[in-house]
């Protein structure tokens, strides 16, 4: 997207497929801020490229090749000094808006990246302690910046990386219903990962790691605070490592029988 009131030299690169409930939340927290919204689709049948093309975003297809793949892909589409990475169910607020914005205006040599604070919405509500903080590097000179990873994805940055202002909005799940199918799910897809990383699972890791994971949100990142909702995203984390190490175990036994 080309906006002629912004002399800003960013770009930013999203990454789609089926994204029709929260891509417009998207694109709309960056219109008036970059010169450009690169959006990569990797097979949407919902309406997604329709509704990034009716907000003036550039909308490319590229086959889905993995998270860190497809976002290295975006990344080197942009044409500028400073990009912002997003996925489709990212947002900024007004805070973090301004702050991308004096970031880029002020392009001090010495930083190569900026970090900002990443807060998961459960339904129509943002949970301001389970997971908090999350820092995320996403704004990030072009050159100097390269996603690596297929799970767990990072964008990672040669020189120094300071942190902005705001909030990103991660607006992962509509109700706790998909909250709970996507925790096990990826999970599952983390398993398949690490076992082909080289680790592999055991009955003790199953039996510790999942009431470890629920501790750590629910007490020392006082998840509890956040309502039921955050009880329910703390014993989510516990599905999702369940999952995990249940799948793991699967595999290494698997390979051994």
């Amino acid at each position: 997207m080309t906006d002629p009131s912004s002399s800003l030299d960013l770009c930013v690169a999203i990454i789609v497929c089926d994204a029709q409930r929260t891509i417009e939340r998207t694109i709309r927290s960056v219109n008036g801020l970059a010169r450009r919204v690169l959006v990569v689709d990797s097979g949407s049948t919902d309406g997604t490229q329709t509704i990034c093309r009716e907000l003036g975003a550039e909308v490319v297809h590229h086959d889905w090749e993995g998270y860190g793949r497809q976002k290295q892909f975006a990344l080197e589409l942009c044409d500028s000094e400073w990009v912002l990475c997003l996925d489709a169910d990212e947002s900024l607020d007004n805070e973090l808006i301004d702050a991308v914005r004096r970031a880029v205006i002020a392009d001090d040599q010495s930083i190569n990246a900026f970090a900002v604070n990443r807060r998961f919405r459960l339904g129509t509500v943002e949970l301001r302690h389970t997971w908090q903080p999350e820092w995320k590097v996403r704004l990030a000179r072009r050159d100097r910046a390269r996603w690596v990873g297929q799970y767990h994805e990072r964008l990672e940055v040669s020189g120094r990386v300071e942190r902005l202002g705001g909030v990103l909005i991660h607006d992962a799940v509509a109700d706790v219903k998909e909250f709970i199918h996507k925790q096990a799910m990826h999970g599952v897809q983390a398993a398949q990962v690490y076992y082909d990383q080289g680790t592999r699972g055991s009955v003790m890791q199953l039996l510790i790691s999942p009431p470890a994971t629920v501790f750590k949100q629910l007490v020392l990142r006082s998840a509890w605070r956040d309502g039921w909702l955050g009880w329910v995203a703390a014993f989510g984390s516990g599905i999702h490592t369940t999952a995990k190490h249940m799948r793991l175990l699967e595999l290494t036994r698997g390979s051994n029988s």
